[in-house]
């Protein structure tokens, strides 16, 4: 049976309404996320000796399940390189949090500002590149130095997991906001996004795997009965 797909805009709402409304505490719904998106990575690596994992991260809500799924990766004994485009102290919420859970671990995390970021020997040597630069609520044209970043991954990688959607595209539409990681899987949330389905999307999603959250059950079933 074909999933249910839902829009950004649905997807946000069902979000905020947990948040906001029952009460779910939005960092246990971004550890529950890094934390299967990491379960997909681990699977993938697990026959492989000595892997290793490259994770990419961008300055929103994105950067901090990537900063989660790195704390996994390390945890599960895979050794995993930390990339922000930009710099902590740009970081808000939930994200900032992650990071400095990361920091106080003493775990590297290599930024960047401005500048073209050097990470395409990484990208080149990892078993699997984690993109967690932009999430669903993207709506503008992506430029440098996050253009340039993408472009590496999509030129150099091995294997590209997205997280939640594939940073570039218009979750709703599928519209490529100028240059899109091609996923060869994304782990999203919740749902099938619209935006997988069509445009551009069936060919920068890869497979889709969706995984569950902690969304409290009886928001999951108001999507999808349409109410």
């Amino acid at each position: 049976m074909r999933q249910k797909a839902v829009s950004v805009k649905q997807i946000q709402d069902l979000d905020k309404t947990a948040i906001e409304k029952y009460g779910v505490p939005s960092l246990a719904l971004m550890e529950n996320a890094g934390r299967s998106v990491a379960a997909e990575v681990i699977r993938q690596v697990k026959r492989v000796r000595r892997p290793e994992v490259c994770v990419i991260c961008g300055l929103g809500n994105n950067a901090g399940d990537g900063f989660v799924i790195a704390r996994h990766l390390i945890n599960a004994g895979i050794k995993t390189k930390i990339f922000l485009i930009g710099k902590g102290r740009h970081l808000k919420t939930d994200a900032a949090v992650n990071y400095l859970i990361l920091k106080k671990l003493r775990y590297p995390i290599q930024e960047t500002g401005k500048g073209r970021i050097v990470l395409h020997k990484d990208i080149v040597r990892a078993d699997v590149v984690v993109d967690a630069i932009f999430g669903v609520g993207l709506n503008r044209e992506v430029l440098e130095p996050f253009r340039g970043v993408i472009e590496a991954i999509n030129k150099k990688a091995k294997k590209v997991f997205s997280v939640d959607t594939p940073s570039g595209i218009d979750g709703t539409t599928g519209e490529i906001y100028g240059v899109c990681v091609k996923a060869d899987v994304t782990v999203t949330f919740n749902f099938m996004k619209k935006g997988f389905l069509r445009g551009q999307g069936p060919k920068h999603t890869g497979k889709v795997v969706v995984v569950d959250i902690g969304i409290p059950l009886r928001l999951m079933e108001k999507v999808r009965s349409g109410k």
